[in-house]
């Protein structure tokens, strides 16, 4: 399903062209005004495409951006489908990393390398393809830890501080659970059925790991610890998350777990959530997610977590008058001035200066301790999705690993040995 928003406003396409840089053509001027339309999913209840076009139009009166409104879940199918008919829109959302090289792989995307980008923007790199750009990001989140004060507060136990490794984490699960046994049903911590919440921290965290080489003995030690803490009990088991259909947001947001590792999108729907009341009404805070050993913990260091970037990309089938106007917005989507505005409505920008941060806590509900605004700012995010053609596959082989796993229908080791066996044949290793 899809839909077309309009957005209008206007003032004029910049006159200043971008100095190109891949030997292109330069793009002409339009003779007019100009119509840009950018994809996008769930726009009522994602505001950031709306809230992008509208602030661009009010630096550019003569464009007007249209948001063409896809099925979140279908959203690469739909949009593919549309760029081979010629529909395509003229910017292209890149929701998802591992879709890049199909995109570029297909001619679909435009070298938009001579877009310039502000200083420590951060995924840049993934939307690279040998080292030719074909977006820009305009948002990055990271996977930290949210915590319930209240819940904290109750069993009388310390706050995170950023100290944290995993089994520390892992010791604090079990020891809320415990003390909070008699309070309800609410568990130490919640893990969502997620690959990334397991995987994802592995990659990133361990030294030498990677996702294309087809060698995945690093996962276990953190298979290992998820599963000790569903016998113990500490969070709810992955057959039940998934037979019942249990979210994060209604884990959390509903006091049922006092920990939760998750993306710093969830920043913005729980402080909307918690104004609607679909949330109850609690204090709570983010730490840093927990770190595989000391080395990296503590706020005199940069803890290492992972996250794709989202980002624009441009039709290569794009009208060429209107090259100038589409590479004017994505240099302003990723702007200070539109990542300040993204950071107002809880939205995590890919640009995290110290403005950006101080209008990201600003929001009403927001935690103001400094342990929250150090995670959200100082990390060493990792890509989970490498850019290259082959990490679709070698993810959904993965995806069944994680579910052979957690399910319990395969021990961990033999689960990662069949893994590493469909990858070298079905996907191959460099």
């Amino acid at each position: 399903m899809k839909r077309i928003i309009i957005a209008t406003a206007g003032i004029a396409v910049g006159a200043v062209a971008l100095a190109g840089c891949s030997g292109e053509a330069e793009p002409t001027e339009a003779d007019g005004p100009v119509t840009l339309t950018v994809s996008g999913w769930s726009v009522d209840t994602t505001p950031e495409f709306q809230l992008l076009a509208d602030g661009f139009e009010a630096d550019h009166p003569d464009v007007t951006v249209e948001v063409v409104d896809y099925d979140p879940v279908e959203y690469n199918t739909l949009l593919t489908a549309d760029l081979a008919a010629g529909s395509g829109p003229d910017i292209i959302t890149q929701k998802e990393v591992k879709y890049v090289n199909t995109f570029q792989e297909g001619g679909q995307l435009l070298d938009v390398s001579d877009v310039e980008l502000p200083d420590g923007i951060g995924g840049a790199e993934s939307f690279e393809v040998d080292g030719t750009s074909y977006a820009v990001p305009y948002r990055q989140d990271s996977w930290v830890l949210f915590y319930n004060k209240a819940l904290f507060d109750q069993a009388d136990m310390d706050y995170p501080d950023g100290s944290w490794t995993w089994d520390d984490y892992s010791a604090a699960a079990e020891e809320l659970t415990t003390a909070l046994a008699d309070a309800g049903a609410a568990k130490g911590t919640y893990q969502h059925a997620w690959k990334s919440t397991v995987q994802g921290f592995a990659t990133a965290q361990t030294e030498g790991a990677d996702l294309l080489s087809g060698e995945y003995d690093y996962f276990a030690p953190y298979y290992e610890r998820v599963i000790e803490l569903q016998d113990a009990g500490a969070q709810e088991a992955f057959n039940t998350v998934t037979a019942n259909q249990l979210t994060y947001q209604g884990e959390f947001g509903k006091q049922h777990a006092a920990m939760l590792p998750m993306g710093t999108w969830f920043v913005a729907t729980l402080l909307a959530q918690q104004e609607s009341g679909e949330a109850d009404d609690f204090e709570w805070g983010i730490a840093p997610i927990p770190q595989q050993d000391s080395s990296t913990t503590g706020m005199d260091a940069t803890p290492v977590t992972f996250g794709d970037p989202t980002g624009f990309g441009i039709n290569a089938n794009i009208d060429d008058a209107k090259v100038q106007a589409a590479k004017d917005f994505l240099a302003y989507a990723a702007s200070e001035e539109a990542a300040t505005a993204l950071a107002e409505i809880g939205i995590t920008p890919a640009l995290l200066s110290d403005p950006v941060i101080e209008a990201y806590f600003s929001v009403e509900g927001a935690p103001q301790d400094e342990l929250s605004k150090f995670a959200v700012q100082t990390h060493e995010t990792l890509p989970e999705n490498p850019t290259s053609s082959r990490t679709a596959a070698v993810q959904n082989i993965l995806d069944d690993m994680h579910s052979a796993i957690l399910s319990g229908s395969t021990d961990i080791d033999a689960a990662i040995t069949e893994a590493e066996q469909r990858v070298a044949n079905e996907v191959g290793t460099e």
